[in-house]
């Protein structure tokens, strides 16, 4: 019986809504930390990458399970499509540099880099931390305009519509600077 009410508190936890704190028009906090593109590391810097294009940031609870596989998977899909609006992709999870070494290559696919946020001082800034398990990111995109104010913020625990949600917002940002 414990493991049944266990199990189901654990089940509605991960159900519930996640509800990011900042918003499109808010400022996105700069940060610098270790990150992973095909099993090579690097220091990743937003405000450098933000010099190039914005950012789509994505915050995903750990790496290899099945909900963040799935989404590594989606945005490796997308990345051109991302380029081709001259954005960049960056995931953030709790894990270490070794864990996200081996996921940047297997499943994110060496499409696009995954940093690492041990302290979770990065997640604790976008307020992307899981509420029902402190010590994993929560499941939330960010859109991020080069000038570096949020674009646009989606949070579900579904990884579904991230990377749908996140281009539909990339192009009607690109297509307001047109005009």
């Amino acid at each position: 019986m414990k493991r049944l009410i266990a199990t189901l508190l654990i089940c509605s936890s991960v159900a519930a809504p996640a509800f990011a704190a900042l918003k499109a028009g808010d400022r996105a906090p700069a940060f610098t930390t270790q990150a992973s593109l095909g099993g090579q590391v690097f220091s990743y810097s937003l405000a450098d990458e933000l010099k190039k294009g914005p950012v789509v940031l994505y915050f995903y609870p750990a790496a290899f399970t099945k909900g963040c596989t799935i989404e590594a998977h989606m945005f490796a899909e997308a990345v051109d499509k991302y380029k081709a609006l001259g954005a960049s992709v960056i995931g953030v999870s709790a894990d270490n540099i070794d864990t996200l070494n081996k996921f940047s290559v297997s499943e994110c696919r060496s499409k696009f880099a995954v940093a690492a946020d041990t302290d979770q001082k990065i997640m604790k800034s976008y307020d992307s931390v899981l509420l029902s398990r402190t010590s994993y990111a929560d499941r939330v995109s960010y859109v991020i305009a080069p000038n570096g104010s949020i674009i646009y913020e989606y949070s579900s625990m579904d990884p579904d519509k991230h990377v749908a949600n996140t281009l539909q917002a990339l192009e009607q940002w690109t297509a307001k600077q047109k005009k």
